[in-house]
């Protein structure tokens, strides 16, 4: 059984890698099963790049990229995708902006094509910056009347005071209001290029064919001026608990997130931290947290503890959705079970638990093709190792109780904890 499933997943047998010329890295694994085929990739192109007076600027410059290029204006690229039922789509994080797309196997070619003239050669239309703005625009409107998106924002502001982290990548309305066009076009080239540039492709493809293809459009493409990503400061962390309200007038829902920075995606503890975390607020109605917030005292519409990892310092925290009138019953409730979490740690039955929904829900996350393309884009992000999903389950086994208190009591220290308040 165990060999079955390990054969089944993505692992260095079964995965090509190669990397261009240039610096492009291409990942392939081929699955006959499906006609289609799902690509994705990313690049260092993120708000880590943004000043603060043009926040947003990564993100907007990587939405426009398909608004028109040199050889295709807008409704041309949007009727060639439309017209085989093709996708792509752009965006931009803190380090990197992405890609994704899909069509079938026969149409590879075009839709690396339109990929390739988005990248290469984007024009920024004025008509279609200016109606990107105006969605930019709206859409932060709408997030500050958010109250579980301000809570959150706010929390980054706590726990990242004074690193990039703090700011939001899609930025502020004064911010966006800034941008230019000639931004736009300056952003892009200086820091578009192939370096640091990710594509991983899988479906029913040939190996040799489809890295001949990528190469085709993109093996040319180099750039002298595309700078290194900026090296982040140091985390300056909390020494004693602090409590942040935003007052969103009207709204009979408020929302609060309390927590810390946690691991990074490649730190040794991050999966004990994770099994920590599922059984802290997220498996089986929402772990402890759900349980006593939600189920037993009804204080919350919904209440979990999330974990987020990645190149940096990521976030260890609870968020629920209360009314405004059971905020601090709530808020009690939630410091009360943290401190049960580190004081005592977890129970034999919770741990294997846990184990075994990870372990069992890892073959399901690689069913389809876009998971199997996630798969090889955290490989190669993190440096994992082709084998790393066929090694997780005995390392998942491997966590033992020790290991979940021990990572507990590194990050959570409920007497240093940022709590972040949304609402009326």
């Amino acid at each position: 059984m165990k060999s079955i499933l390990q054969h089944s997943l993505p692992g260095r047998d079964d995965i090509t890698r190669i990397v261009l010329p240039n610096g492009i890295t291409i990942l392939v694994r081929i699955n006959r099963n499906s006609p289609s085929v799902v690509l994705g990739g990313y690049f260092p192109c993120g708000s880590l790049f943004d000043t603060d007076e043009k926040l947003g600027l990564a993100d907007f410059t990587a939405i426009g990229l398909l608004r028109g290029s040199r050889d295709r204006d807008f409704q041309e690229i949007f009727n060639t995708l439309e017209s085989v039922g093709a996708n792509l789509s752009f965006s931009a994080g803190g380090h990197t902006a992405g890609f994704s797309g899909r069509c079938l196997s026969e149409d590879v070619p075009r839709l690396l094509g339109i990929l390739a003239d988005a990248l290469r050669h984007p024009i920024f239309p004025t008509e279609e910056v200016e109606r990107l703005r105006a969605q930019f625009l709206t859409g932060l409107a709408i997030r500050a009347q958010d109250t579980a998106e301000m809570a959150s924002l706010t929390f980054d502001q706590i726990v990242f005071a004074g690193h990039p982290y703090a700011r939001p990548d899609d930025g502020w309305p004064g911010t966006i209001q800034a941008i230019t066009r000639d931004d736009l076009e300056d952003f892009h080239r200086i820091h578009y290029g192939p370096k640091g540039f990710v594509i991983a492709i899988v479906g029913a493809v040939d190996v040799h064919l489809i890295s001949k293809q990528v190469e085709g459009v993109l093996g040319d493409w180099n750039n002298s001026t595309q700078p290194d990503l900026p090296i982040l400061p140091e985390l300056i962390h909390l020494k004693k608990t602090k409590t942040r309200r935003v007052n969103i007038p009207g709204k009979s829902q408020s929302d609060l997130v309390i927590g810390t920075t946690g691991p990074r995606r490649i730190d040794p503890d991050y999966i004990s931290a994770s099994l920590g975390n599922s059984i802290l607020g997220q498996f089986g109605m929402a772990g402890r947290i759900g349980q006593v917030v939600r189920e037993k005292s009804g204080l919350a519409y919904y209440a979990s503890s999330s974990l987020s990892a990645g190149i940096g310092p990521g976030t260890w925290d609870v968020s629920a959705g209360v009314n405004r009138e059971n905020i601090v019953k709530a808020k009690e409730l939630i410091f009360q079970e943290i401190q049960r979490f580190v004081d005592k740690g977890v129970t034999n039955e919770e741990l294997a638990d846990s184990q075994s929904n990870y372990i069992g829900r890892l073959p399901l996350s690689l069913e389809s093709n876009a998971g199997v393309v996630n798969a090889l884009l955290n490989i190669e992000r993190f440096d994992l190792g082709l084998d790393y999903y066929r090694l997780y389950p005995d390392m998942v086994r491997s966590i033992t109780l020790d290991d979940v208190l021990v990572t507990a009591r590194k990050y959570l220290h409920p007497d240093k904890l940022a709590v972040a308040i949304a609402g009326s």
